[in-house]
């Protein structure tokens, strides 16, 4: 009966009927506070969002938060150079933080950071009721995760806004976190003046150590600092910073970190902190290094904005090519040569010219960067000066006296005697001189040297000028001079190149050509005006630096196809034009090229791109430069087995025929054993090299070297100028080469250079190119006979019945040549200017 009931009415309900529910209940007194309620919730909530969550950072971020640190530099063994940072930090793991300076940042600055979950609410309570008696916005009220937040995710403006999603940001970061991670990221990256950005670069910047190596009255000076670092500075607030040191002691006493002893013992100990370190530019390298610099910023960029890698915050490791005793040699040996040069024309005057006032000298000096490292010499300024001295100061703020005796040379171009000139806010080289200082002057003439491994192309060494604080510009690659003569081995590769020998017979005489309507006739001439030999050897030619040979030589290969090989060994960027000229060094290039071109030469004529960088690596250790590196494993292992290792395929191209550069080293062996440097003979080991004036002369110059090193130098005015009709590459240049060769190669390994497969020694005389074979290399009272390198089928043939028979018509040729020579280039086009 059950299942069979059905009621009798439905429940029907219209828009009337809520509508006068809805009308009855807002009378009820109940809902319109409930009503209220809620709209001021939704209001709040709408206001919460607005003033403290919109645009809150993620949290996520301190999961991979990489502090910015200092790019660091290395040489090729590891030795440290150089760091570039706008912010100097160190960062270490929680673990590497000693247990009493964990305790004594925690007494400073949060003693309850073990106990919160971000947030110090009494504290902050009492902080928020004193701003409000005061007036003024709390300060010193966040705990360490608060600061965590700020420094890495918020501004630091001040406020109750600021304060709140400081708080906010406390709390999820406690819920993400573990606290030992919110401490290192704290310890890592808080500032604590003296630019140092964290606990382990603070350690070094106050007491020179690492923090490991920190005492306990230390660590509590350390957790003073981030209060107010300029308000605990050691050199103006000692007495205030030994107190509040104090204080942190007392504090940490209190909270279990020490006993009373330990308490004791700290309270009596000095502040111990160093004088702030002066920026040192390190000078060893300074050249070299700026470079490096260089390279780095147009790979990385500059500031965190270019990318993760950039120099300046990326922490990158790189390691050079750099080798420190390498450039000892090449700076001192450089910066000899200019001042033996230098020597005897007077004061160039001061390094800078800088104004003060009061006591601001030393401040003027720093600012100049100057660090000199020649000998004893020091960067000064001029404080003041009477009628017989001058006092000076240096960077350390120390002072001195400058006599007027010990500054009695004269103004160079002026007059007058030095003393005379010097006036305050001058910066000076001086030396020590008894009790006193005498006045240095730094060359005004300048140049540039490279050392270069022609096996890898690897920059070992570079010096740009005589001190790179001094000369910022780099001469080494940025001075574009003109080669002189250093170019003549690659015109006579492109000789070789194209069926020269260095047998062939070039005549050593008068050469003109016709440049046109406009430009009229040429003519060429050797250097200083030497008559003309008549026929020579190509080889004679290029070791006693004949320019008339060496454009007839040019002239019969093409001299499109000179420059084309200039551009291919890298002298030149862009193709020279095909003017004869540019056969004699009319061309503008840098010491850094020439240098690259003679390596091509030793390394059998394959490219090779000069590099000062061997390998960039992120602060993670993985290489991110070059691409594609890969360690040579197992190389240099003490339990090698002497077994063949795989080798790296060599993929650089060949820009030169392997046998006519190796000829064209042998040839250049010759420069140095009866050509223009000479002076080079006694350095006992097979060595190649060509010098070279430029006209004027303007610029001396030598390259050459070994199969271990090529280096190469030029000196000259950045202005061009005239250095004197004495001026040559072999009396100048070439000495400064030898200065440097003697230190650079000592211990090394005496090594002929070697030659490709298919060249074949042959014994001739090298004035005539004629093949000999009744005397040897070294037994020839004439010194005459020597080894020849040729290539397969081009050595001179053996005499025939023939050539006794021409004999005679040929020396009566020969001696018409030398009474008359080629008069203009009609005589060049019929004889071809070769025999």
């Amino acid at each position: 009966m059950a299942d069979q009931y059905q009621p009798n009415f439905t429940l029907k309900f219209t828009r009337e009927d809520v509508g006068n529910r809805f009308a009855e209940l807002r009378k009820k007194w109940w809902f319109r506070i409930l009503a209220w309620l809620a709209l001021l919730a939704g209001l709040g909530t709408i206001a919460l969002w607005a003033l403290f969550l919109r645009d809150l950072p993620s949290v996520d971020r301190l999961r991979t938060y990489e502090p910015p640190l200092p790019t660091n530099i290395r040489a090729g063994d590891g030795m440290p150079l150089r760091s570039y940072a706008r912010e100097r930090r160190v960062e270490l793991s929680f673990e590497e933080y000693p247990e009493l300076m964990v305790g004594a940042f925690l007494s400073a600055e949060d003693k309850t950071f073990f106990q919160h979950s971000g947030v110090d609410y009494p504290g902050l309570i009492r902080a928020a009721w004193q701003g409000l008696v005061s007036g003024e916005t709390p300060r010193g009220t966040s705990t360490i995760t608060q600061q965590v937040a700020k420094n890495l995710l918020l501004t630091n403006e001040v406020s109750y806004v600021r304060k709140a999603r400081e708080a906010i940001l406390a709390f999820r970061i406690e819920n993400s976190l573990s606290k030992q991670q919110i401490l290192e990221l704290y310890l890592n990256q808080i500032a604590l003046g003296r630019n140092a950005f964290g606990v382990e670069a603070a350690a070094n910047a106050y007491f020179d150590k690492s923090v490991r190596e920190l005492t306990l009255p230390q660590f509590a000076y350390l957790a003073i600092l981030p209060k107010g670092p300029s308000n605990y500075m050691p050199e103006r607030h000692e007495k205030r910073a030994i107190e509040r040191r104090n204080w942190v002691l007392g504090q940490m006493r209190e909270n279990g970190y020490i006993d009373q002893a330990q308490l004791d013992a700290a309270l009596a100990a000095p502040l111990g902190a160093v004088p702030r370190k002066t920026p040192s530019t390190d000078p060893l390298g300074g050249y070299f290094i700026e470079e490096v610099r260089r390279q780095l910023i147009d790979k990385f960029g500059e500031t965190e904005e270019s990318g993760p890698y950039s120099v300046y915050a990326g922490g990158l490791w790189v390691r050079t090519s750099f080798d420190p005793e390498i450039q000892k040699a090449a700076q001192k040996a450089l910066r000899e040569g200019l001042l033996r040069y230098d020597r005897g024309r007077g004061w160039s005057g001061p390094m800078r010219e800088a104004s003060f006032e009061g006591d601001g000298w030393r401040s003027a000096l720093l600012n100049h960067n100057i660090d000199l490292d020649y000998e004893d010499w020091r960067a000064a300024i001029v404080i003041s000066k009477d009628a017989s001295s001058a006092q000076i100061g240096f960077g350390d703020g120390r002072t001195g006296t400058l006599p007027r005796g010990g500054a009695q040379m004269p103004v160079r171009g002026k007059g007058g005697t030095a003393f005379a000139a010097l006036k305050p806010g001058d910066v000076i080289a001086v030396a020590p001189a008894g009790g006193t200082f005498a006045l240095r002057s730094i060359p005004k003439i300048s140049g540039g040297m490279v050392v270069e491994d022609p096996r890898t192309g690897r920059i070992l060494a570079m010096q740009g000028g005589f001190d790179a604080t001094v000369q910022a510009f780099n001469r080494a690659t940025q001075a574009q001079r003109q080669p002189g003569s250093t170019i003549k081995p690659i015109v006579y590769a492109a000789a070789l190149e194209n069926g020269m020998t260095p047998a062939s017979i070039i005549v050593d005489g008068p050469f003109c050509v016709w440049q046109g309507a406009a430009l009229g006739e040429k003519c060429f001439r050797n250097f200083g005006g030497t008559r003309g030999a008549g026929p020579k050897t190509m080889r004679w030619g290029i070791e006693q630096s004949r320019n008339l040979m060496t454009v007839q030589a040019a002239n019969q290969t093409g001299m499109d196809k000179v420059v084309d090989l200039m551009q291919r060994t890298g002298v030149s960027q862009q193709k020279y034009p095909p003017y004869l000229s540019y056969a004699l060094g009319a061309g503008e290039t840098t010491v850094m090229r020439m240098v690259n071109a003679y390596s091509i030469l030793v390394n059998h004529g394959r490219a090779l791109n000069p590099t000062l960088i061997d390998f960039v690596q992120n602060r993670h250790g993985k290489v991110v430069w070059p691409e594609n590196w890969r360690p040579c494993d197992r190389c240099n292992m003490p339990d090698w087995d002497g077994k063949p290792m795989p080798r790296p395929v060599i993929r650089s191209r060949q820009v030169l025929d392997a046998m006519s550069a190796y000829q064209m080293v042998h040839i250049t062996e010759g420069v140095i054993q009866r050509g223009t440097a000479t002076v080079l003979r006694d350095l006992g080991r097979p060595i190649m090299g060509k010098t070279g004036t430029s006209s004027g002369p303007r610029d001396v110059w030598f390259v050459g070297g070994t199969p271990q090193m090529i280096a190469g130098l030029y000196m000259g005015y950045d202005t061009p100028t005239n250095l004197g009709g004495y001026a040559q590459g072999g009396t100048i240049a070439a000495p400064i080469f030898k200065a440097f060769a003697q230190k650079a190669y000592e211990g090394l390994d005496v090594l002929p250079f070697t030659a490709p497969a298919g060249i074949r020694m042959v014994r001739i005389d090298r004035t005539t190119g004629k093949r000999v074979f009744g005397a040897w290399p070294g037994t020839d009272p004439k010194g005459a006979v020597i080894w020849e390198a040729f290539k397969p089928e081009s050595e001179p043939r053996r005499r025939t019945m023939r050539d006794e028979e021409e004999a005679p018509k040929a020396e009566v040729k020969k001696k018409a040549v030398r009474q008359e020579g080629p008069r203009d280039s009609d005589f060049l086009q019929r004889e071809g200017g070769i025999y």
